[in-house]
């Protein structure tokens, strides 16, 4: 079609051009904490950074001590675990320059990621901070096979992949009042698109807003009214 050899592209498929996801699913805190509380204790923080962190799976799973820093309530993500056809488990770097970034997390969880350091991340700095059983590199196949499966049953949650933690963790964020730029840098994007996604509000989030415009516009008209009689007017 190109060189103008034929008139049309007998390639062309209905409606293939467009690209319709369904909406994943967002957990809401209540859920979250459940689902930590019903997973295998060696993977209960792991739950919670996922989603509080807003980290990915190899980003969490590739994570050392000397990586987090609890006093200050930080994670650094510099590189990543993950699965190479004939290699195995793989560290690599981030796919992009903003997929190394440090992570603010909220204080809500630094205890239990203390808890957990102290009790199952592997010994040194350059320990990982999350081991498998055997105290080696985590499978998310394994994983997946054995706690994940389990663990969503007995918190009664529908079946959910992993990575909706993360979904879950960008949504709080963005109904909590972070911006696309902040968004962006909490989840390691170079690109806009994937923040936007978040930006659309929640419902709840909506109802905060007009709470808060209502509060405004009061104490401005109660301002504005006690500056007339003032005045006398």
């Amino acid at each position: 079609m190109d060189d103008q050899l034929i008139k049309r592209n007998p390639c062309r498929i209905k409606g293939a051009g467009q690209e319709n996801s369904a909406e994943r699913p967002v957990l809401t805190v209540a859920q979250v904490y459940r689902l930590a509380d019903a997973i295998e204790p060696r993977f209960r923080a792991l739950v919670l950074l996922a989603t509080f962190g807003s980290l990915r799976w190899g980003e969490l799973t590739g994570l050392r001590r000397r990586d987090v820093d609890l006093t200050v309530g930080t994670v650094r993500v510099e590189r990543q675990l993950i699965r190479v056809t004939g290699k195995g488990l793989v560290f690599t770097e981030p796919k992009s320059a903003a997929g190394k970034r440090t992570v603010v997390i909220p204080e809500l969880i630094v205890k239990d990621l203390e808890e957990h350091v102290r009790y199952f991340a592997q010994d040194g700095d350059d320990g990982l901070i999350f081991a498998g059983p055997d105290d080696g590199p985590l499978w998310n196949s394994n994983f997946n096979r054995r706690f994940w499966g389990r663990a969503l049953a007995a918190a009664g949650l529908p079946k959910i992949h992993f990575h909706d933690l993360r979904h879950t963790g960008n949504t709080l964020a963005a109904n909590a009042g972070a911006s696309i730029r902040e968004l962006m840098d909490r989840m390691g994007h170079t690109s806009t698109r994937a923040a936007m996604i978040y930006q659309h509000g929640s419902h709840e989030r909506q109802r905060e807003v007009a709470r808060q415009l209502d509060s405004l516009a009061r104490r401005q008209l109660t301002k504005a009214s006690g500056t007339q009689r003032a005045r006398g007017e």
